[in-house]
C-alpha cells in the first residue's frame, strides 16, 4: 500500500515538475522565442498580474479585516445575519461576477440606457467596465471571505476577553484595536490574504473576458492559439515560482497562526462582551458588511435570475433546457468523479501518514499538496508536455488518445488540483481521533483494513463528506484545465457559461452561471453553520 501510495504522489506530481523540467530540454529556437517574449509580452504580463495582485491584496486585506473586526468584536443591529451572509460570495465564481456586472453597466445595458432616458444625457455615462480596475473589484468582492473567514476566527472569544482586560485597565478602543486585536489578526490576514491571491494568479475567465494580459491567459493563448509549447511552459514556469513564494508566505502565517488563535481555557461570558455599538457607528457597522454582500452576491444573483427570466419568456428558441441537462449531467459526473477519487486517495494517504509509513511517502503527499496552489492552466500544460514528448518519440503508441481530449486526462488535472483540499479535511478529522484507539483495536487484533473500515469509518464520516463536498464544488467551478482538456462535445457549465459570454450571449449563460452558484451555496452554508456552533 505505502509503494502504490507513493507512485500514485509522484504521478499526480509530474506535471508540476513537467513544467519545470521543461527549461532543461530548450533547443536554440527555444531560447529565440524566450528572448522574444522578454522584450514583447513577459513585462506586460508581469506588470498586469502585478497590479492585479497588489490591488486585490489589499482590498481583500481592507474589507476582510475590517469585516471581521466588526463582526467578532462589537454588537451591532443585523449582526447574527452578517455572521453568515458574509461568506456568500464565496458562493459566486468571480467569472459568473463578471459576467452580471457587465451585462448590468455596461453602455448598452438597462442601466446607462435608463439614467440617459430619464435624465436626457447622451454618450456613455462611464468608462466600459471591462478593464483591469474592474477586475480588481470584482475580484475583492469574490473573495474578500477568505481574509473574513481566518480573521474572524483568530478574533474570536479569546480576542474578546483580552480586549474587555485591556478596557479595565483604562485603554480606550482605538489603543485595544490597535494593540490587542490587530497583532492576533496579523498572521490570519496574511494567510487569506494569500489564499486571495494564488486564486487570482490562477484565473483564467475574469482575465479572458476583459481582455487583460495576465500569466494565465498568456499560457493558454501561446498553447492552443499560437501552438507553441514551449512558450506555454516558460510563462507556466514563471507564474509557478510566483505561485510557490505566495504559498511559502502563507505557510509561514499558517505556522504563526496556530500560536495566536490558541484559546487559554474555558470563556468567560462576563470577560466576553463585545463592544456595543450605537448611533451612527452602529449604522456604519451595519452598511460595512452589507454593501459586500449587496454588490458580491444579492444583486449579481438577482440580475441573473432576471436574465433567465427575459430569455424563458421573450427568446424565440426558449431555455435550452436539453442541452443543459446534457451540461449538468456532464459536470456531475466529472465533479462526482473527482470528488470520490480524491478522497479515497486522501483517507488513504491520511491513515498510511497517521501510521508514520517512511519518509518517502510523506514527501510525495506534501508535494501533491502544492497542487492546489498551482493554477489549472499550468497543470494542463504539465500534463500535456510529457505526453506530447511520449507522442514524439512513440508515435505509434497512441500516448496523445489516452490524456488529451479524454476523461482520464481532465480527471488526472482534477485530482492534481483538489487533492490538497481532501487532503485537508481528512487530515482535520484525523486530528481528532487519538491513536490510542488505534493501538487498542490493534491490541484486539484487528487487522489494518479492518480498523480503516470498521473504526475510522465513522469517526471520519463527516471530515470525509466534507471533503466530497469542497472537491465537487471546486471542480465544479474550474475552467481552465476543463477547457484545454475536456474531450470533445463534453462541456461543463463552467465551460459553457464561459463561451456564452465571449460571445455576448449574457442571457443564455445566466442558466450555467446560476447552476454553480447553487452547487456553491452548499459548502457555504456549512460552513457557516459549523463556525456558529
Amino acid at each position: 500500500m505505502r509503494v502504490l501510495l507513493s507512485v500514485i504522489c509522484v504521478a499526480l506530481a509530474l506535471p508540476v515538475l513537467a513544467v519545470l523540467g521543461a527549461w532543461f530540454s530548450f533547443d536554440a529556437a527555444a531560447w529565440v522565442v524566450l528572448r522574444h517574449q522578454a522584450t514583447t509580452v513577459l513585462p506586460e504580463y508581469v506588470l498586469q498580474s502585478g497590479v492585479l495582485a497588489l490591488g486585490v491584496g489589499v482590498g481583500v486585506v481592507l474589507l476582510g479585516a475590517s469585516t471581521a473586526a466588526v463582526v467578532a468584536l462589537t454588537q451591532f443591529p443585523g449582526r447574527r445575519i452578517f455572521e453568515w451572509a458574509l461568506l456568500l460570495p464565496m458562493a459566486l465564481p468571480a467569472y459568473v461576477l463578471a459576467y452580471a456586472w457587465t451585462d448590468a453597466l455596461q453602455f448598452a445595458g438597462p442601466v446607462q440606457t435608463a439614467l440617459r432616458k430619464t435624465f436626457g444625457w447622451r454618450g456613455a455615462l462611464w468608462p466600459d467596465v471591462r478593464n483591469l480596475g474592474s477586475a480588481i473589484v470584482l475580484f475583492v468582492l469574490c473573495l474578500y471571505p477568505y481574509v473574513y473567514l481566518l480573521a474572524r476566527a483568530a478574533l474570536g472569544e479569546r480576542a474578546v476577553r483580552l480586549m474587555e482586560a485591556a478596557r479595565l485597565l483604562g485603554a480606550p478602543l482605538a489603543r485595544r484595536v490597535r494593540e490587542v486585536a490587530l497583532p492576533m489578526a496579523r498572521p490570519a490576514v496574511a494567510a487569506g490574504t494569500a489564499l486571495a491571491l494564488m486564486e487570482v494568479l490562477a484565473d483564467y475567465g475574469v482575465g479572458s473576458y476583459f481582455g487583460l494580459t495576465t500569466f494565465s491567459t498568456g499560457i493558454y493563448k501561446a498553447w492552443l492559439v499560437m501552438n507553441d509549447r514551449n512558450a506555454a511552459a516558460q510563462l507556466a514556469s514563471v507564474l509557478l515560482l510566483v505561485v510557490a513564494a505566495v504559498l511559502a508566505a502563507e505557510r509561514a502565517a499558517q505556522r504563526r497562526l496556530r500560536w495566536a488563535a490558541g484559546r487559554g481555557g474555558a470563556p468567560d461570558a462576563a470577560d466576553a462582551r463585545r463592544v456595543v455599538l450605537s448611533g451612527w457607528t452602529a449604522r456604519a457597522a451595519t452598511a460595512l458588511c452589507a454593501l459586500p454582500v449587496l454588490l458580491g452576491f444579492v444583486l449579481p444573483v438577482v440580475w441573473l435570475l432576471r436574465l433567465l427570466w427575459l430569455e424563458a419568456r421573450y427568446s424565440e428558441f426558449g431555455l435550452p433546457l436539453e442541452r443543459f441537462v446534457q451540461w449538468s449531467a456532464t459536470s456531475l459526473y466529472l465533479a462526482a468523479s473527482a470528488a470520490l477519487a480524491a478522497t479515497l486517495l486522501a483517507w488513504a494517504l491520511g491513515y498510511a501518514l497517521r501510521a508514520r509509513q517512511g519518509r518517502v511517502l510523506s514527501l510525495a503527499a506534501r508535494t501533491l499538496a502544492l497542487g492546489y496552489a498551482v493554477p489549472g492552466a499550468v497543470i494542463a500544460v504539465g500534463i500535456l508536455i510529457p505526453i506530447g514528448w511520449l507522442q514524439e518519440r512513440f508515435p505509434a503508441a497512441g500516448f496523445g488518445a489516452l490524456v488529451s481530449g479524454t476523461v482520464g486526462g481532465l480527471l488526472a488535472a482534477y485530482l492534481v488540483r483538489v487533492s490538497a483540499v481532501a487532503m485537508q479535511s481528512v487530515e482535520s478529522g484525523y486530528a481528532r481521533v487519538a491513536p490510542s484507539v488505534d493501538e487498542s483495536a490493534q491490541l484486539l487484533g484487528a487487522r489494518p483494513w479492518r480498523v480503516l473500515l470498521a473504526l475510522h469509518l465513522p469517526l471520519l464520516r463527516s471530515s470525509l463528506l466534507a471533503a466530497m463536498l469542497l472537491v465537487f464544488v471546486d471542480v465544479m467551478k474550474e475552467l481552465p484545465a476543463t477547457l484545454v482538456l475536456r474531450p470533445f462535445g463534453s462541456d461543463t457549465l463552467a465551460v459553457v457559461a464561459y463561451n456564452f459570454a465571449r460571445d455576448e450571449r449574457l442571457a443564455e449563460a445566466a442558466l450555467p452561471s446560476l447552476a454553480m452558484v447553487v452547487v456553491g451555496l452548499l459548502p457555504v452554508l456549512l460552513l457557516s453553520r459549523a463556525m456558529r456552533r
